[in-house]
């Protein structure tokens, strides 16, 4: 299995930055994908996630109204839509992807910075 982020970097307050994550090699199909992320010095948050099959998203309140998640299932990819980005978002993000037997992969991680 391999899950692959793509699209971090370096970018302003107040803009945007769109991180895809694509998952290859699934034995199962996936149950669900999200988001989290790591600051300096701090623990691993959750972000984002949306669930296949059923749509459903779900967001952590800090980013509620600035990041959207979304699928296609059918290619087992997802993004994430980072919009009015803060200093505070700067964190390595990583896709985690759950399939239907509940097992779970971990993407690499990328690194997003936003500079005030």
């Amino acid at each position: 299995v391999q899950v692959v982020e793509s699209g971090g970097g370096l970018v302003q307050a107040g803009g945007s930055l769109r991180l895809p994550c694509v998952a290859s090699g699934m034995p199962t199909k996936i149950s669900a994908m999200g988001w989290y992320r790591q600051a300096p010095g701090k623990r691993r948050e959750f972000v984002a996630t949306i669930v296949f099959d059923h749509p459903s998203t779900n967001y952590a309140d800090s980013v509620k109204g600035r990041f959207t998640i979304s699928s296609d299932d059918a290619e087992n990819t997802m993004s994430l839509q980072m919009n009015n980005l803060k200093p505070e978002d700067t964190a390595v993000y990583s896709c985690h992807v759950v399939d239907a037997w509940y097992s779970d992969y971990w993407g690499q991680g990328i690194q997003v910075t936003v500079s005030s």
